[in-house]
Formats: C-alpha cells, sequence, structure tokens
C-alpha cells in the first residue's frame, strides 16, 4: 500500500461507522460512498445521516456529504470524513483506493468484488473470502463476532434481532401499512408500552395524519432508534427499537459494543496489510 492509502467505505450505517469511526482515529484517509436515500435505524450513531443534513457528528466524528469526489481530500484536510452518494461506486474506477470495505450490510453482495481494490473487506452474509472479497467479517452476536474470515462465508442472517434485557423479536418496531413515517417521538425519548410512537400515512410529505395507521411501541423503554421523518416504508419493514433498560439512554447516541468489535477487525487487517506491504 502507498504510505497515505485511500479506504473506501460502501455503506455509512451505524454498523459501518463503528469501523468508520476507528480508522479515522488512527489517521487514515477515508470516503464513504452512499445511495441518495439511505436507511438508518439507529440514525443518532450512522454517518450517513450527512446525505440528508449535509452534515452530521458521532461521538467526536463530523462527516460532511461531498458533490464529487475530487472535493474528498478538503474535507478530509479539515480532519472530517466525507460522504459521497454513488451507490454503484462508480468513483473507484477513477480514485483506485488501497482498501474497499463492504459495509452495506444488505445480506448479499450488490457488486462489491477484488478487482475494485487490492484488498476488499465485506461485513457479514452474502460474500465468500477469497472469492467475492479478500476478508469477511463475522456480524453475527456471539462467539464468532468479529473473527475474520479467510476462506468462506459469514453466518447467515436469521432474522432475529440481539437479545437485550431477555427481549429479541418483541423490541422491534415494524411498519404496520405502507406509507410514508411521521414522528410522534424522538429517539432517546423514554416510550410506554402500547404508545403512540409515530404515524404511517399514505399521504404525501406535509400531508395530515387523515387515514393514518398508528405506530405503537412493542415495550416499555427507550427509542433506541427510529428511521427518519418522511422516509416512505413498506409493510413488515423495521424502523424502529426499544431498549427496556431505561439506565441505557447514552446508548442512542454513542457506537455500539457490536459495531466497535467489528472495526477492531478491519482494523487488525487493513494494519496487518499495510505492515507486510500488500
Amino acid at each position: 500500500m502507498t504510505h497515505d492509502p485511500l479506504i473506501i467505505f460502501r455503506g455509512g450505517g451505524d454498523l459501518a461507522t463503528g469501523s468508520i469511526y476507528r480508522l479515522w482515529k488512527c489517521g487514515f484517509r477515508l470516503l464513504v460512498l452512499e445511495t441518495s436515500m439511505p436507511m438508518a435505524v439507529r440514525r443518532q450513531t450512522a454517518v450517513s445521516e450527512a446525505v440528508f443534513d449535509g452534515t452530521v457528528r458521532v461521538e467526536d466524528l463530523t462527516a460532511v456529504r461531498i458533490r464529487s469526489a475530487e472535493e474528498a481530500r478538503r474535507v478530509t484536510a479539515d480532519g472530517n470524513v466525507p460522504v459521497l452518494v454513488d451507490p454503484e461506486a462508480s468513483c473507484i474506477r477513477t480514485l483506485r483506493p488501497d482498501v474497499v470495505v463492504d459495509a452495506i450490510v444488505a445480506k448479499k453482495n450488490i457488486g462489491t468484488n477484488r478487482g475494485m481494490a487490492p484488498l476488499t473487506i465485506a461485513l457479514g452474509p452474502g460474500f465468500t473470502a477469497g472469492e467475492d472479497v479478500d476478508y469477511v467479517i463475522e456480524t453475527m452476536r456471539g462467539h464468532d463476532l468479529g473473527r475474520i474470515i479467510t476462506r468462506g462465508r459469514a453466518l447467515e442472517n436469521t432474522g432475529v434481532p440481539g437479545l437485550i434485557a431477555g427481549h429479541s423479536r418483541d423490541r422491534v418496531i415494524r411498519a404496520p401499512a405502507a406509507g410514508v413515517l411521521r414522528h410522534v417521538h424522538e429517539i432517546g425519548d423514554l416510550v410506554e408500552r402500547g404508545e403512540l410512537v409515530a404515524w404511517i400515512t399514505p399521504m404525501p410529505a406535509g400531508g395530515t395524519e387523515s387515514g393514518a395507521v398508528p405506530v405503537l411501541s412493542p415495550l416499555s423503554g427507550v427509542l433506541r432508534g427510529l428511521i427518519r421523518d418522511g422516509y416512505p416504508a413498506p409493510p413488515g419493514w423495521k424502523i424502529g427499537d426499544v431498549d427496556p433498560r431505561l439506565s441505557e439512554r447514552k446508548n442512542c447516541f454513542t457506537i455500539s459494543d457490536k459495531s466497535r468489535c467489528i472495526a477492531g477487525s478491519v482494523l487488525e487487517i487493513i494494519c496487518r496489510e499495510i505492515r507486510t506491504g500488500r
């Protein structure tokens, strides 16, 4: 690698942001690629929110949306992380990064391949290490979380959320109907079981709640995540989650233990490859 390697992340959601943050702290030059409508449940800890707001702060990191790849160095020089809308990762052909990390966590490969960079890493299922990418990192909670896979695949997605204070599936908020989400509560609010959290409305942005379907909290606790106000959601989609531990409100605004564990594995791979001169 070069002395100033460029690391491109495909995806800037909350799971990706742990690795982005760790590498930023270590002084690496980064670029995050996103879609024009990124969806994050834990929005307070996702650099992808810069696509909507222009800038976003996650702990002490500031991410800034850029309009072209040429702006990336200026943002980096200011000590920030650039975020570019480029879902097809077309800029990779001209930027020729040293590392590409697929952190979309789509549970399938939507186009990342080993030809994109000298070193390629993918988070979670949908990739085969040694074929699609050089390394895969396990994202399933449990004993193997963060394990670096050099041959083979990560565990398949079970669709079962992690257990928190005895709750798993029942802490997830799902869209009861198709429509646009309208907030009543915000991330970090305390909610009671059965309390109105949001509306799903078929009305366009700016419409009334006439004909809207209520979104109720499945548990009493802290509203840990909720997709953006005004975001369109299909029925059954995960749009939020509740943490039953009232004492853990601060967790809504800081990078998760899972994300930080995975970040250590991403950093390990990159540092090892730099040392060996890949």
